[in-house]
């Protein structure tokens, strides 16, 4: 059976939000839904930054889901897209969907215009990384650090 997805709609907020919980619970990603909630909604409303792509299979309705964003970077040739989430929910698991999935996502990059596709996997994932790495992805050796801007004194910056 074949995966295939769906460009996510606002109206898809409520449906996307409950798997997206489910993966954050699942990956021990901490849920701040003033953060996610918004960011959630302005990607489904605003295509310039992404898209959200449901996962769908012949007899699994809400297989997952993934989120992409554009990025820009130098080093990378410019705009880019940042696979920032892929889930696939319990029962579309141990069908290959994983590798499917993930072609999707690139299909979708290459047709909008991205000529790189990059990703985030927490350190503790291994099962996941390994399949990134078989699929052609890899590892730059770096780390990502955050800054969260809303936590630096007002006095800082100009």
């Amino acid at each position: 059976m074949n995966l295939r997805f769906r460009l996510a709609a606002p109206a898809d907020f409520p449906r996307i939000i409950a798997m997206l919980r489910a993966f954050y619970d699942e990956d021990r990603i901490a849920y701040d839904p003033v953060l996610v909630e918004p960011g959630l909604r302005q990607l489904l409303a605003e295509p310039a930054c992404g898209a959200v792509l449901l996962l769908e299979g012949d007899d699994v309705a809400e297989a997952g889901y993934i989120t992409l964003g554009w990025c820009f970077s130098v080093e990378q040739g410019g705009r880019f897209v940042l696979l920032d989430e892929l889930y696939l929910a319990p029962a579309a698991r141990g069908r290959g969907w994983g590798r499917q999935a993930l072609a999707l996502a690139r299909d979708w990059a290459i047709v909008e215009g991205a000529s790189v596709m990059r990703l985030e996997v927490n350190h503790h994932n291994a099962r996941a990384k390994a399949l990134y790495l078989s699929e052609g992805y890899r590892d730059d050796a770096r780390d990502i650090l955050t800054l969260p801007l809303a936590a630096v004194p007002k006095g800082l910056h100009p």
